[in-house]
């Protein structure tokens, strides 16, 4: 596989990482506010989101800086799909 391609793939697995944690990041928030235990729920998911995210830039970069930043660009870009997709919808004035 040449560069381009190792890059792109880099850049779509920064995707799935983004949504997975940032999603992850929402789905906390919306169901942990009501939980019953509302510090482990919250502590829980940081630590699985953390290592996960960590766990998929360790090995999608591989030793290669490129990788590494097409990973954070792609990671930053599932952050902005799920704010996105998360946000409530405009209220007629």
């Amino acid at each position: 596989m040449n560069d381009l391609s190792i890059i792109a793939l880099s850049l779509g697995a920064g995707v799935l990482l983004g949504l997975m944690f940032y999603g992850g990041l929402w789905l906390t928030v919306t169901k942990g506010l009501t939980a019953a235990y509302a510090p482990l729920w919250f502590m829980g998911s940081f630590w699985l989101r953390l290592a996960l995210a960590l766990g998929g830039f360790y090995l999608v970069a591989q030793g290669d800086w490129k990788n590494l930043l097409a990973c954070f660009a792609g990671f930053m870009l599932g952050r902005i799909a799920v704010r996105l997709l998360t946000r409530e919808p405009a209220h007629a004035a």
